[in-house]
Order: structure tokens, then C-alpha cells, then sequence
């Protein structure tokens, strides 16, 4: 997705507080955001103006953006300048990372300078598919991957000599352990996987945002609706590929906001996304000027699991994502949905609000809301989880530092080593995550880079932090990573192998599942200093 939400602070902390993930505390993982950023709007305390991850805001000048802002104003919410900034509470304009009227993806950002640089030293395998980790018998430690083409048959086989790094995906990167035999000893014998190392928390700890549309008629011919005519699809082309401007230059979901469903809850809990436009299904343009707002819930209780289909590498697993299993996230939905309906109905819509589409005039009670949501809810295509890292309990697959337990020479980095998901979209917390563990990889975070360590304090002035970044030359040498998937910035620091896992038919999340996250918490927590440490 093309949204740049960072997610919340205490999001952060809380991995650190309560999963034991020591360094990835709020506090350690923003100079990693700031990195990563190149914001058009230039560095900030909280914003980055040099990295190779472009973000940008207002693309496609829309009123009814400015109507959904005022009228969440109306209803009691503040107006945020900067949703992965001081305040993530409230509503306002969202990032993306989009520029030159295109998306600027994390392949744009690393892979592709990086295919550029021979300094890189980076080799790149298409149409192989990983299909299996090997481990010294002895050692336990991994020493090679295999691979096979798309009809699935074998392909070549790569050795590492100091590490294999799995960026696979949430989905992916699960599988592959347990085909490799790593992961729950009782669930490898039922799926005739020999077991290498037992490991029970592989593919358990599975989490999704679920996302719901609610939609009105527009009495306002200024929708999305004209675009689903052909002829002015072909002009929207045209402008797009003759200027890169126009309606094809925005993905219009611009306009958002984060708040509480309830009282008592530490920090934001319901995320926004207002399309001026509506959708029939997940991708279909519906017949007349309406707008929809996207309405998810963000850190569900349910948890969910993912196991192998079979032994064949290129089968899809089975994927159970255990949505709405408990009270608490039926109840939440069921608030989310109101308080859509409250900020709709306030003044600023009254001259563009239409009748209701979806849900209808019919759905009030508890009962008939709860019914509309479990047959139009669906995934916001947010997996993360399977690969749980910590330190406090046996579920936890690798260590704070990407390492898989009980394996020498093996790391995963992408959102499913997250513990918990986070609160917002996950691309930016992901490419954070990379950056994070590709200065662990190469000894910077903990040998080579003085520790940072933000004060915080409430209430207390907004000032600027003063970053320096560290750039670490590492000479290629002895040093060889195997890395698969899509491993983001580590791209720029050594010597790989990168075998792309893009190819395969049921690889249908992003291999490098993204996110987003912003900060600020039941209290307005600011950074106000900055002390290095040695």
C-alpha cells in the first residue's frame, strides 16, 4: 500500500515492555523511521529529509478531504498537522509514499539503487522460489538454501557462509521455516515434514487489521465515480503517462485519522481512511457519486494461524486468521461503526450526504450491526505475527535481533517477527524494521554506534532532535548473506545473494509486509531531549 503511517509510540514501547524486546522501544526505533524518510516537507523531530524512502502529501485535490477533516473537528476530534508526528490522535492529511506521480516503493527506494551500485555486490535470482533451509546436523546452524524454478523443479542451491536472512514476507517467511522442518514437532509429523528443530511458535501469533466500508451517496457530482467511464479513463491515462499528474498520480484514500473507540484506552485504537469515492467488493467502482470510509479496528484481540498445506513448496498455506473470536473485537467493530455514522452526520456533510449505502437504513441494533459487519468485513491486507520475536515466552521464534532460537546463522526480518501489530498501516514499520536489523546484522546498533536514548516528558516543549547519520562501509571480504524476499536497506551494506520470492501465484501479500505508525499517548508524550551514550 502506498500509505507511510509509522503506527503509535506506545505501540513500540510495548513490544519492548511487555514481549521483552529490548532496543525496540519508540525511542530506539525513530532515528530508524528518520533514516528511512525523505519527507518533501524536510526533516523534523519526527520526519526524515534524506533517506531513500520519498513521502509526500496531497496529491489530488479533492473538497470533500477538507469536509471528512471538519467534520471530525465537529465531532470532538483535534485536527492533526501530522499523523507520524507529535500527535497521532485526531484527523488530518496522510503520507504516502508516492512521488514523481508514481509509487515509491521500497524496490524503488533500495533494490534498485542497489542493482546500480557494483559496489553492492548483489546478486540477483529470478523465478527461484526457496523451498528449503538446510541445517548442519551437528551445529544446528543454516548453511544453505535450495531452490526451485516455478514448475517446481530444482533449481540451484546457495551456501552461506556467515548468514541466511529470511525477508520473505508474513506469509512466506512462516512457510519456509516450517518446510525447513523448523517450527511445532507435533504439527511438522502430522504434515510429513521431518523435524530439524522444534520451535512451536512458527506460524502461530498470526494478526490482520480488519477493514469495513461504509458508504453514502454524494448529492455532489465530485466523486471518483467519473473515472469509471472509458473515455475519461483513456485522458487520466494520458495525462499520467504524458506529465505523470492527475487522477492516476493518487491512490485519493488522503484524507484519515486514529481515535479511541471507547474510554480508558491508552492510545488510539480506530484508524480512518475516507476514499471520495465508492467501491463495490474491494476493487470494483460502484454505479453513482457516493463516498465510503474505510473503518478498522487496530489492535485486535483474536489471534490466528497459518500451516502447510502440503510439502510442495509452491502450495499456499492454510491461512486461519481467527477474525472476531472474541467479545472485545466484536464490541469494538460495532463502536467503529458509529462512530463513522457520528462524524458523517455532522454539519460539514450536510451538503454533500447522500442516503446511506452500506450499511442500510435497516442495520441499528447491536445484533443487526454485528451481523453487517461479519459478512462485509475483510482483510486490510495488514498480515503480520507468524515469526514472533521476543524474549519472555516460548512462542517467540526469533530474539530481538532478528536470530531464530536455537538456530546458528539464521535471521527473519519482515513484519512477521513483529509480537503485536501495530496501530496503522504496516509499510513504514516494516522498511523501519529492516533498516533497524541491518546495522544489527553488521554490528553497528550495538559496537559501533553510540546509543541513543530519548527523555521523555509530558506536556513539555516540541523541540527539535539532532540525529547524525552513521554510514558504516562494510567491505565485502568473507562476509556472504543469502537473503530471501526482499530485505529493504540492507541491500546497500553487504555482499548478497537475493532470491526474489515476488513470482510465486499464492505470494498475494506484499513479501515485505508494509506498515505505518505514528505516537502520542493518553498523555501528549513529546521528546524533548536527546543524550548519547556510549
Amino acid at each position: 500500500m502506498r500509505w507511510y503511517i509509522r503506527g503509535h509510540a506506545l505501540d513500540y514501547d510495548r513490544w519492548e515492555r511487555q514481549d521483552g524486546c529490548s532496543g525496540w522501544s519508540y525511542a530506539n526505533v525513530l532515528p530508524y523511521f528518520r533514516k528511512a524518510q525523505n519527507h518533501e516537507l524536510g526533516a523534523d523531530a519526527y520526519r526524515g529529509g534524506n533517506g531513500p524512502l520519498r513521502v509526500t502529501t496531497r496529491h489530488q485535490p479533492n473538497e470533500l478531504f477538507d469536509v471528512f477533516v471538519e467534520a471530525g473537528i465537529q465531532a470532538g476530534y483535534n485536527f492533526t498537522e501530522d499523523l507520524n508526528g507529535y500527535c497521532q490522535e485526531g484527523v488530518g492529511m496522510m503520507d504516502a509514499t508516492i512521488a514523481e506521480g508514481k509509487r515509491w516503493s521500497a524496490a524503488t527506494a533500495y533494490l534498485h539503487p542497489a542493482l546500480r551500485n557494483p559496489a553492492c555486490n548483489l546478486s540477483v535470482y529470478t523465478k527461484r522460489h526457496a523451498s528449503k533451509i538446510i541445517l548442519n546436523t551437528n551445529t544446528n546452524k543454516a548453511v544453505s538454501v535450495e531452490t526451485i524454478t516455478p514448475d517446481g523443479k530444482s533449481a540451484e542451491s546457495f551456501v552461506a557462509t556467515k548468514e541466511i536472512i529470511v525477508a520473505a514476507g508474513a506469509i512466506n517467511s512462516p512457510q519456509l521455516l516450517l518446510l525447513s522442518g523448523i517450527g511445532d514437532a507435533n504439527d511438522l509429523a502430522k504434515a510429513g515434514v521431518k523435524v530439524c528443530h522444534h520451535l512451536p511458535g512458527v506460524g502461530k501469533n498470526f494478526q490482520d487489521h480488519l477493514d469495513l466500508y461504509l458508504q453514502w451517496e454524494c448529492l455532489k457530482p465530485i466523486t471518483l465515480h467519473d473515472a469509471s467511464y472509458v473515455g475519461n479513463q483513456v485522458l487520466y491515462g494520458l495525462e499520467w503517462i504524458l506529465l505523470r499528474k492527475g487522477m492516476c498520480a493518487s491512490a485519493h484514500l488522503e484524507a484519515g485519522g486514529f481515535i479511541r473507540t471507547r474510554a480508558g484506552i491508552e492510545h488510539p485504537d480506530l484508524q480512518f481512511h475516507f476514499l471520495p469515492g465508492a467501491l463495490t467488493g474491494q476493487l470494483d467502482p460502484g454505479d453513482k457519486h457516493a463516498f465510503q470510509v474505510h473503518c478498522s479496528t487496530m489492535r485486535a484481540t483474536s489471534r490466528g494461524h497459518l500451516e502447510l498445506r502440503s510439502t510442495n513448496p509452491l502450495d499456499a498455506p492454510r491461512i486461519h486468521a481467527n477474525f472476531l473470536a472474541t467479545q472485545d473485537d466484536v464490541e469494538d467493530l460495532r463502536r467503529g461503526v458509529r462512530l463513522t455514522q457520528e462524524i458523517i452526520h455532522q454539519p460539514a456533510f450536510d451538503d454533500y450526504r447522500g442516503a446511506p449505502i452500506s450499511p442500510s437504513t435497516d442495520v441499528v441494533t447491536d445484533d443487526e450491526i454485528d451481523a453487517w459487519v461479519r459478512s462485509s468485513a475483510h482483510s486490510a491486507y495488514h498480515p503480520c505475527g507468524g515469526c514472533k520475536m521476543g524474549a519472555v515466552d516460548d512462542t517467540a521464534v526469533v530474539d530481538p535481533h532478528g536470530r531464530v532460537r536455537g538456530v546458528d546463522g539464521l535471521r527473519v526480518i519482515d513484519s512477521s517477527i513483529m509480537p503485536s501489530i501495530v496501530s496503522g498501516n504496516l509499510n513504514a514499520p516494516t522498511i523501519m524494521m529492516a533498516e533497524k536489523l541491518a546495522d544489527d546484522v553488521l554490528g553497528i546498533l550495538h559496537s559501533r554506534l553510540p546509543m541513543l536514548q530519548y527523555m521523555y516528558t509530558l506536556i513539555g516543549p516540541r523541540n527539535s532532535v539532532e540525529s547524525s547519520a552513521v554510514d558504516t562501509a562494510v567491505a565485502g571480504g568473507t562476509r556472504s548473506y543469502i537473503v530471501l524476499g526482499f530485505p529493504s536497506s540492507m541491500l546497500r551494506h553487504a555482499n548478497m545473494k537475493f532470491i526474489d520470492q515476488f513470482h510465486t501465484r499464492h505470494v498475494f501479500f506484499a513479501q515485505i509486509c508494509k506498515t505505518t505508525m505514528p505516537r502520542n499517548g493518553e498523555h501528549d508524550v513529546r521528546v524533548s531531549r536527546i543524550a548519547d551514550h556510549t
